[in-house]
């Protein structure tokens, strides 16, 4: 079957500094003529340059989408993924490539977009949806939806530009979700709306793609795109990095921006971080499985022991250890802490310099993924003393516990909880 976007080779260059432009309205045309004489006259005197300077914003980027996926993109601010919505859009031209676009699309990549702002909320609606080619009929058949999701039927007849970024935000999705275009595009807007809303969205979105409609969605929030996204785009630089499953996508992004740089040790030792690390530091942080002979990784119900490895820089007479396990989105998922269980404290040694404190885990209970660790020493409710965070990672290689040939996935849920079951008749 023929794509529903087909994307090859797209570029997109932009000049930066550059002394001749082309100018697209007469407000731009205007504003450099006005600046002509004091460009000049800063070039002559050497504070301005004339050269240019070449920006690609996207270079070389290539995929097909298929009608009815819903594809998430990704990566860090400046990577192109707005660019190449706004190209998809036909906002702005590409550079080099071509795209091929078999449906409708409807857009929506700022809070407002389309909106005239002395116009009602009502009136924005018959004007926006006849900007995404819907015809009178068709607004006036999903006109009572459109105001019930967006949910400001008080303000219905206020101008828009005494709206909240929050109300515009809801009416701007409502319209373009609710008109039926073949493709959806969705940028970072809905990070403007509340939870509540963002959730409806989220569920609006899913009923559209359930309705064999395609939706691009560009978000950091990345529980958001695996969840309703099957197909990742990863852009880095301007440049198509990786294209697969969501949650292969998701996962590799957030594995490459982080920081594990335990395996250096001079840059562990330079890391910034809080606490008094001038008198007692963190000198390096592993997890050892002697099971599988190596440091870091294991399997579900494996047994490890966490090593941390201190330096004592000043005089101190005691302390305590904890350590986080966290998911790669940063949400805390086990806690221990030598403190509060049975208040275990570490005395140093009379002169001594470095040691070694370890923490035992019979069974670690997390599914197949990668986990973060963070380690502290402190003084009980006195001070801290030093804190890393992402000291290491933990990869689970597999998770089959029970050897039924089933895989324990981190997206099924993040532990394993050994339990036995039964049946009882009556």
């Amino acid at each position: 079957m023929k794509p529903i976007i087909r994307i090859e080779n797209i570029g997109k260059m932009y000049s930066i500094g550059a002394k001749e432009k082309r100018h697209d309205t007469l407000g731009e045309v205007i504003i450099h003529t006005l600046k002509s004489p004091l460009r000049r006259l800063k070039e002559l005197q050497g504070i301005a340059h004339s050269y240019d300077t070449i920006f690609w914003a996207l270079k070389n980027v290539s995929f097909d989408v298929e009608k009815g996926d819903v594809v998430g993109i990704v990566g860090r601010n400046g990577a192109g993924k707005s660019t190449l919505l706004k190209i998809l859009s036909k906002i702005t031209d590409p550079t080099e490539g071509r795209i091929a676009i078999n449906g409708r699309i409807s857009s929506l990549l700022e809070v407002g977009t389309g909106f005239h702002p002395d116009l009602t909320g009502r009136e924005n609606i018959y004007l926006n949806g006849a900007i995404l080619g819907m015809k009178q009929a068709e607004i006036n058949r999903k006109f009572d939806e459109i105001v019930e999701f967006a949910e400001i039927e008080k303000f219905l007849d206020t101008p828009v530009k005494r709206y909240s970024s929050g109300m515009y935000v809801r009416l701007a999705f409502a319209v373009a979700a609710h008109l039926e275009p073949e493709i959806l595009i969705v940028d970072e807007v809905l990070a403007v709306g509340d939870i509540q809303f963002q959730k409806k969205c989220m569920g609006k979105m899913e009923d559209v793609s359930k309705g064999g409609r395609t939706i691009l969605f560009v978000s950091h929030n990345m529980g958001a795109l695996r969840n309703l996204c099957k197909t990742g785009v990863l852009l880095e630089g301007g440049l198509c990095k990786m294209i697969g499953s969501s949650n292969e996508v998701v996962d590799y992004y957030l594995s490459s921006n982080s920081s594990n740089d335990t395996t250096d040790q001079i840059k562990f030792r330079k890391r910034h971080r809080p606490g008094l690390p001038t008198r007692l530091q963190i000198t390096n942080v592993v997890i050892e499985n002697k099971k599988l002979n190596c440091v870091n990784e294991a399997e579900t119900l494996d047994e490890l022991v966490i090593k941390i490895d201190y330096e004592v820089l000043a005089n101190i007479d005691s302390f305590c250890a904890e350590w986080k396990f966290k998911d790669l989105y940063g949400t805390n998922l086990s806690y221990s802490s030598s403190s509060p269980l049975g208040n275990i404290v570490f005395y140093p040694e009379a002169n001594e310099r470095c040691g070694q404190i370890q923490c035992h885990i019979p069974k670690v209970p997390l599914s197949m993924g990668e986990y973060v660790l963070d380690v502290a020493l402190f003084k009980p409710n006195v001070v801290l003393m030093d804190h890393v965070e992402d000291a290491c990672r933990l990869i689970i290689k597999t998770s089959d516990p029970m050897k039924t040939g089933f895989q324990y996935k981190r997206e099924n849920a993040p532990f394993f909880i050994e339990c036995e079951w039964s049946k009882s008749s009556g």
